[in-house]
């Protein structure tokens, strides 16, 4: 029998707890020899991985070469480009499939025989726009990155179709859509509770300004509660928002759940809350894997008026849009809730599972590795 075909699935990022990385794992594992390259120890079911240090890092560092607009050498002096440099070998993967811009000139120097395939997790030229010094310095080196290698790739996707059409507008380069969505979970519809539960979960950063949901649950009826889920990425940070949330009895924070223990916990609640204010082009651009979370839970959804969010809540009925992203503006539409309108997003949910789920959307994946493996991988 003909040997399966080789593929690289490249990432900077610890793969046992992302999502995405994972899911990618889960699709070619079987139909092709699978080796991994991240942070942490290999996922369940490759047939090889190489670990980077943990102290390695795949962002940009040298100040002097940013300023100065070198960027081959800022590129060279990523520690984690220089991790795995020493461990991958050079042409032995048929295909690479590249998580995120940073793995892109590695990708290429590892010289595949058939082909790289880019995956992109964010819109990389505006990724933090909101931050002048990022936007003067990095930025640049994020287009550089972008001009130089993305017309390589045989093939890309990214998360969303917004950030899809902007890499199209900007570069070029046709990207596909493969959505951050959950895989299908087998679960029944629960009733809606007394009181209503809210949930939502967040990195703990001042830009996502989570203090908005203190305000918006400030004067709650007592029907309805908020726990938060919030990780100490800006520790300060978190440790504001709780001391605000003290002294609003229906908001309560709770640890973060494994990943693979996600969507039953929100099965739990009745409504998640996506609200993420469009501080920078990817967040105005975002569909984020909470959103699909939620549906695999079976549990309705409140967004704020973000393109990708508001497209799929209203094409199946999930959940409501609030007007805008203010505190006052989630109030008024929680304030709003009703058990029988909650327990019609929840049968929306449940319809809308399959479609929405992990395994329709990494079809995209499926077929452009193939693509590039071409005529090998249909005899294997």
């Amino acid at each position: 029998m003909t040997e399966l075909p080789s593929l690289l699935i490249l990432t900077f990022s610890p793969i046992r707890s992302d999502p995405r990385v994972l899911k990618q794992v889960e699709l070619f594992k079987g139909k092709y020899r699978v080796t991994t390259c991240g942070y942490g120890e290999a996922p369940e079911g490759v047939d090889g991985h190489f670990a980077l240090p943990g102290d390695s890092r795949g962002w940009p560092s040298d100040k002097l070469g940013l300023v100065a607009r070198r960027y081959p050498r800022v590129y060279n002096g990523l520690t984690a480009v220089q991790a795995a440099r020493k461990v991958l070998p050079r042409g032995e993967f048929d295909v690479i499939l590249a998580n995120d811009l940073n793995t892109l000139p590695l990708a290429f120097e590892l010289q595949p025989r058939l082909g790289v395939h880019a995956d992109l997790h964010e819109f990389a030229p505006r990724e933090k726009e909101d931050d002048l010094k990022w936007r003067l310095f990095v930025a640049p080196f994020m287009r550089w990155l972008c001009r130089r290698y993305l017309p390589l790739a045989e093939s890309v996707t990214t998360v969303s179709q917004g950030i899809a059409e902007e890499y199209t507008k900007d570069y070029g380069v046709a990207a596909g859509v493969v959505t951050n969505a959950a895989p299908y979970s087998e679960r029944d519809v629960r009733p809606v509770g007394t009181p209503v539960r809210l949930i939502h979960s967040a990195a703990g950063q001042r830009y996502r300004k989570l203090e908005n949901f203190i305000e918006a649950m400030r004067d709650a009826p007592d029907w309805l509660t908020l726990d938060m889920i919030v990780m100490p990425n800006e520790p300060d940070y978190v440790a504001e928002l709780k001391e605000k949330a003290a002294s609003v009895p229906a908001i309560r924070f709770r640890d973060p759940v494994p990943y693979a223990r996600l969507v039953a916990t929100l099965s739990e609640y009745d409504v998640s809350l996506v609200f993420l204010p469009p501080t920078n082009f990817n967040l105005k651009n975002a569909l984020p894997n909470k959103f699909f979370e939620a549906v695999q839970a079976r549990i309705g959804l409140i967004v704020g008026p973000s393109p990708a969010m508001v497209s799929l809540v209203e094409q199946y009925g999930l959940g409501a849009v609030t007007p805008d992203f203010s505190a006052d503006s989630l109030r008024a539409t929680l304030h709003g809730l009703t058990a029988d309108k909650i327990a019609e997003w929840k049968k929306a949910a449940d319809a809308a599972a399959r479609p929405l789920s992990a395994e329709s959307q990494v079809l995209a994946w499926q077929k452009a590795v193939d693509d590039i493996a071409g005529p090998r991988h249909a005899r294997a």
